[in-house]
């Protein structure tokens, strides 16, 4: 009766714990467990379908382990003595097929899925793309768009169901460019422009966050993915078009300098070929920003 007891107890700590984590998932806003892009939306299947596969592994594992501390307890003088179960042929044939087996499968999955989550492959879409120039500063996201010719820090807009097109790089430490809900990370590094292809399917606002530690303001380093049908763009294009700051050489210069928890700015006009001209500044001889319109 004694022993009956303890295993009911360790069932109902198990159920507990399991009932906890549930809890936790379904009450709590985990941005990779609630995509709203394509890309997020694979990305957490994969996600969910790789977990799954190794639970086949992980839980009879787990049962094991508390079955054979159970088993072979100290007190326990009826458990049978085999000191030779290491070489039973079908224990190790188990535990040696099913694993390999599983690395088998996951190996097609990550090849399989590294092609076609290819951050640097476009989307297929029948709505043209719009390009964002992405550059992570000492502590803040600023995002060129080169063919509107507006700029914004902090926040940036787009339209849902439309392929985005973000080139990404730094003006400072390297760092990491992430929208949980609509894909994965995605370095930027200074002299080198990397690429992300990411569309929102349904309108909304989205965190975004530095992936990478870079100092004391990393904290702060947030920013906003606001999506909205493609007329709400359009009136916000409209309206970042009239904002009375420009984006010069010189007031680049100025917003590149290190700065914690910087408030969200909009500029209708961008010096032309600044993001060309931020690459430059870490190639061979340094262009250090020459030639650039004001």
């Amino acid at each position: 009766m004694k022993t009956r007891s303890r295993l009911v107890l360790i069932g109902l700590i198990m159920l507990a714990v399991i009932g906890a984590v549930g809890w936790f998932v379904g009450s709590h806003n985990i941005a990779i467990l609630d995509p709203k892009g394509t890309i997020a939306l694979q990305e957490k299947n994969l996600i969910v379908l790789a977990l799954g596969l190794s639970l086949i592994v992980v839980i009879p594992v787990f049962i094991l382990v508390f079955g054979f501390a159970w088993r072979y307890r100290e007190d326990n003088h009826k458990a049978k003595y085999s000191p030779n179960l290491d070489h039973n042929v079908v224990a190790e044939t188990i535990w040696w097929l099913v694993p390999s087996a599983l690395i088998l499968v996951l190996a097609v999955i990550t090849w399989r899925s590294s092609h076609s989550l290819d951050p640097y492959k476009p989307l297929v879409s029948n709505v043209a793309p719009i390009t964002i120039q992405v550059v992570a500063l000492d502590w803040r996201w600023l995002f060129i768009y080169p063919q509107e010719h507006v700029a914004t820090v902090g926040y940036f807009r787009i339209p849902d169901k439309t392929p985005v097109n973000f080139e990404v790089t730094a003006d400072a430490p390297m760092n990491s460019f992430w929208i949980p809900q609509l894909g994965g990370q995605i370095y930027a590094m200074p002299g080198m422009s990397t690429q992300l292809h990411l569309e929102a399917d349904t309108p909304g606002s989205y965190d975004g966050s530095s992936a990478n530690i870079s100092g004391v303001g990393f904290s702060g380093m947030t920013f906003t993915a606001q999506s909205s049908s493609m007329s709400d763009y359009k009136t916000w294009l409209a309206s970042a078009e009239r904002s009375n700051q420009q984006l010069t050489v010189a007031a680049y210069s100025q917003l590149a300098k290190p700065s914690k928890n910087t408030a969200r700015l909009t500029y209708s006009g961008v010096a032309s070929g600044l993001y060309n001209g931020i690459l430059g500044k870490y190639m061979p001889g340094g262009m250090m920003m020459a030639g650039l319109s004001q």
